[in-house]
């Protein structure tokens, strides 16, 4: 993979909290982070406050990881984070045996397609992704009529 370093940690229960607090400004999905399934590391300042965050949840196969949580705190963009965090979550999902990386998003397109993801049919990513806490959260809710379902190899 084409990765750059990145200082990070793998988050604890107790770095809940700031997670969610640090996504919902991100405008991001929270819920079932806390799942057993859900992999997640931060990036932190010198503080010790979260200015990065990155993850994602294999399907109980897990053939495949659908990536969440990729959010680079404002001051910090442009300088590589959120390339750096997303690889750091494809390579561990490639680790863990993952061979598709799937992601819903709808407002960070060219990001995405710069790191090879292609835009996909949504019900081919409900198809492999069923059982994870995201996809079936927006099932239940309709949001995942209005998604933009992205996929790419590992």
């Amino acid at each position: 993979m084409d990765s750059v370093p990145v200082p990070f940690d793998a988050a604890t229960e107790g770095d809940l909290p700031a997670i969610t607090t640090f996504l919902s400004d991100a405008d991001l999905t929270v819920s079932g982070l806390e799942s057993p399934s859900v992999r997640l590391w931060v990036r932190r300042d010198q503080t010790g406050a979260i200015r990065g965050t990155t993850g994602f949840e294999l399907s109980g196969d897990r053939r495949h990881a659908l990536v969440r949580s990729v959010a680079v705190d404002a001051r910090d963009r442009g300088r590589g984070w959120g390339r750096a965090l997303a690889f750091l979550a494809l390579d561990r999902a490639a680790e863990d045996g993952a061979r598709t990386a799937w992601l819903f998003s709808r407002r960070s397109g060219p990001f995405w397609r710069s790191l090879g993801f292609e835009i996909v049919d949504r019900d081919l990513l409900a198809e492999s992704l069923g059982d994870t806490s995201q996809v079936r959260l927006f099932l239940r809710t309709g949001q995942f009529e209005r998604e933009v379902a992205w996929s790419r190899a590992l």
